[in-house]
């Protein structure tokens, strides 16, 4: 039987004083993930502010990672451009280094596009690639990238590209949705993005999660992304976590629950969350989760 995806923690990424990635505490962050029962890191995906960061960047990150003895098949890599040159690029260097899988967004620039043209951008990608292209987890994102990938497309990707397409990573928050890829793809790796219907999607054949919560409570979300267990704390705290700009928000909570400031940092245009939402966000955690850390 072929071993589930799991959870993958949808790593944050942390800055210092001068914009620059903090790659030790980075390093940090990600070993105490995997120790706490992670499959794999997912580097540079939304949580990750991928869209922030840039090759030179990316390739350093990932080399520092093998470096430190993180293994290659335990490395998901995002890539969020809109040039498929770029994203051929991006995934090519992290395929080559032996990377997992590649988390794929479509192009966002452009808004209100077909079907069509968004499977042309993919295949286009994948035919840069060559035969370095496979395991490509397809990002459906539409809060952010305006561009659904609907469950038709998906089908298209998959029929055309059986040994490229893997699965898709389904973060619409759209719970109908979800439960229908799930009905038509199960031959597909279907990864639930929204902690609040995680548990159930796994009961229904979800393969698990990258997860942005699994930052700072990566035990708790495994048993959802692994056993399908239900856990009200982490539905209701998602909740609170929406009341805010997700990415500052996670790393707030990062900061929060491990003490360490240099996680509050985001890089422009993202701001850091204030003062207060930190204060309200840490205050609403420990209520749910009685200060236990991860």
């Amino acid at each position: 039987m072929t071993q589930k995806f799991g959870l993958s923690v949808a790593l944050a990424t942390p800055f210092d004083g001068n914009g620059d990635i903090a790659i030790d505490v980075m390093i940090a962050q990600a070993r105490r993930c995997l120790a706490a029962g992670c499959s794999s890191v997912t580097l540079f995906g939304t949580t990750g502010e991928g869209s922030s960061i840039g090759s030179r960047e990316r390739d350093r990150v990932f080399a520092a990672f093998l470096n430190a003895g993180i293994a290659a098949k335990n490395i998901i890599v995002g890539v969020l451009v809109d040039a498929a040159e770029d994203a051929a690029m991006q995934a090519d260097h992290a395929l080559s280094n032996g990377a997992r899988n590649i988390l794929l967004a479509p192009p966002s620039y452009f808004k209100n596009v077909s079907d069509d043209g968004v499977f042309q951008w993919f295949s286009a990608v994948f035919a840069m690639l060559g035969d370095k292209a496979r395991d490509i987890i397809v990002y459906n994102l539409p809060s952010l990238t305006m561009v659904p990938l609907t469950v038709s497309l998906i089908g298209r990707l998959r029929t055309a590209f059986p040994d490229i397409v893997a699965g898709v990573k389904d973060s619409s928050g759209d719970w109908p949705y979800t439960e229908s890829l799930l009905k038509a793809h199960g031959d597909l790796i279907i990864l639930v993005g929204d902690e609040r219907h995680l548990a159930k999607g796994v009961r229904l054949g979800g393969q698990g999660a990258i997860s942005g919560m699994a930052n700072f409570v990566p035990r708790d979300v495994k048993l959802m992304a692994e056993e399908g267990k239900d856990d009200p704390r982490i539905e209701g705290f998602v909740a609170e976590l929406l009341k805010y700009p997700v990415v500052p928000a996670v790393k707030a909570m990062v900061a929060h629950v491990m003490s360490e400031e240099i996680w509050l940092a985001v890089r422009p245009p993202l701001a850091s969350l204030s003062g207060e939402g930190q204060s309200r966000l840490a205050l609403a955690f420990d209520k749910l989760f009685q200060s236990q850390a991860a």
